[in-house]
């Protein structure tokens, strides 16, 4: 068993910490000001170097858009083989990366690089919100309308690509999801008011990150199975070529919280695929809902009704 390091020093102006498992923690500097930050980092999703280091910025920059958040600056973190990759590539990321930092507003001060057998590539991100309009994973209420702003299946996708059995389609799909930003999507939301809850779809799967909403917001999630988007041509290569090893542990984990859950079809099993750079996952109450949807409309932002928050125990029941 893993021996956890006991709790470190506490100061009250941490507003959100790791207790809750949320996108970014959050720290108070004075009643009108608080400091958002994250860190990510992941091994090339893509074979294009520039559209790989465009990826690995927005999905950075994801967590501080899930949390309500303006990012400020951002911190590269880099790893490379010495003498295997070319100068050019390195660039080529680099410039990627500092691309969707630009459009983001955000400022690229510094970095560290280091040599490393496996390519890696993220960003640690500053941002900035009111105290009063932070977005938490674990403030969903019951008759809340559970939204989402991508589709899912990139897990099943990079993992076709790297062995090589993809179509093409599949690919330029999910290369085009990942790297769109979640900007547009916190700005049709803010637009409205804050959501109930937020947060937003990585590593963890749709059906993990929907757990821990419900976990730390004491409710229970009904999940429209069809109503999920996923990506085009996921479901038949996760049936053909089988899901990357990280889909499959998400399942293992999320499978005891589901309810009512028998021998699931494959593409209930998408529904915890490991996402990269996915969409934001968030609750507005069924008043709000309306106006929330026409803001992405107008916008021309996706979204996706995708279930509703019901009073219970804390899981997720799929229909």
């Amino acid at each position: 068993m893993l021996n956890l390091p006991s709790a470190g020093w506490h100061d009250n102006r941490v507003l959100v910490g790791n207790a809750t498992h949320d996108d970014a923690g959050v720290f108070l500097l004075n009643e009108d000001l608080a400091l958002v930050q994250t860190v990510d980092f992941f091994t090339p999703v893509v074979d294009e170097p520039r559209l790989f280091g465009r990826i690995a910025a927005i999905n950075s920059l994801s967590d501080i858009y899930a949390m309500g958040a303006q990012p400020l600056t951002a911190l590269n973190l880099l790893a490379t083989p010495a003498g295997v990759i070319a100068p050019e590539v390195v660039a080529a990321m680099l410039d990627g990366g500092q691309e969707a930092m630009n459009e983001a507003h955000a400022s690229v001060i510094g970095g560290h690089t280091i040599d490393d057998p496996e390519p890696k590539m993220g960003y640690a991100v500053t941002g900035i919100v009111h105290p009063e309009h932070i977005w938490r994973n674990n403030t969903a209420r019951a008759g809340d309308r559970i939204y989402l702003t991508k589709p899912i299946g990139t897990g099943v996708i990079v993992k076709a690509v790297k062995d090589g059995v993809s179509d093409a389609q599949s690919a330029d799909a999910a290369a085009a999801m990942m790297a769109t930003s979640n900007a547009g999507a916190r700005d049709a939301l803010k637009a409205v008011g804050d959501p109930t809850a937020c947060t937003d779809v990585t590593g963890f799967g749709l059906l993990g990150h929907l757990w821990e909403l419900t976990l730390g917001s004491n409710t229970r999630a009904v999940l429209r199975e069809q109503a999920v988007p996923i990506l085009t041509g996921a479901e038949l290569l996760a049936q053909t070529h089988g899901f990357p090893a990280g889909s499959v542990r998400n399942w293992e984990f999320v499978a005891p919280h589901l309810l009512d859950c028998h021998e699931p079809s494959v593409r209930r099993r998408l529904l915890a695929d490991a996402v990269t750079s996915g969409g934001l996952l968030f609750t507005v109450s069924a008043e709000q809902a309306p106006l929330v949807e026409k803001s992405f409309q107008e916008r021309e932002v996706p979204f996706w009704g995708i279930g509703e928050m019901i009073k219970g125990a804390p899981g997720i029941q799929i229909v």
